[in-house]
């Protein structure tokens, strides 16, 4: 038998439970091919998870994500912040990183294309309108790109 190969990692850096379990059912039913989704709840969660620190060291357990989703308003470390350490560092910059948050601040926005987002998506207020960005992002990230993580070094 042929294996299988391993479905995408995505990395949703989300603190607010109702928004992540919205966001978990939507992905599912958004995309037609498998995703293991992982999630981290803040900024400081979320820096440990990326560079393998404290309960994240066993990189067996916690791949390198293929692509970050990643709200800016996180309680501790903000999403700024986490943005600018995937950015900076060597290892993790090539990740792609999509800003999904509430704010529409144009500050936030130029600052996160400043600091390397790839993208930066509001977070619509309508399940169908979620449904359709995650679609619309999945597909292309998953389907239409070549990400960094399929080249092998």
């Amino acid at each position: 038998m042929k294996d299988q190969p391993k479905p995408p990692t995505l990395l949703i850096i989300e603190d607010s439970d109702e928004y992540f379990e919205i966001l978990s059912w939507t992905i599912e039913r958004a995309s037609d091919r498998a995703i293991s989704i992982e999630r981290c709840i803040d900024g400081d969660d979320a820096l440990d998870y990326l560079h393998h620190e404290g309960q994240y060291r066993d990189r067996a357990n916690c791949p390198n994500p293929d692509l970050v989703l990643l709200d800016l308003n996180l309680p501790g470390t903000d999403g700024q912040s986490v943005l600018k350490s995937v950015k900076t560092t060597e290892r993790l910059k090539t990740i792609p990183t999509v800003i999904l948050t509430t704010s529409a601040n144009p500050q936030d926005i130029q600052n996160c294309y400043q600091a390397g987002a790839n993208s930066y998506m509001l977070k619509p207020m309508r399940i169908d309108e979620l449904r359709d960005l995650l679609r619309a992002c999945l597909d292309y990230w998953f389907d239409r790109s070549v990400l960094p993580t399929s080249i092998d070094s």
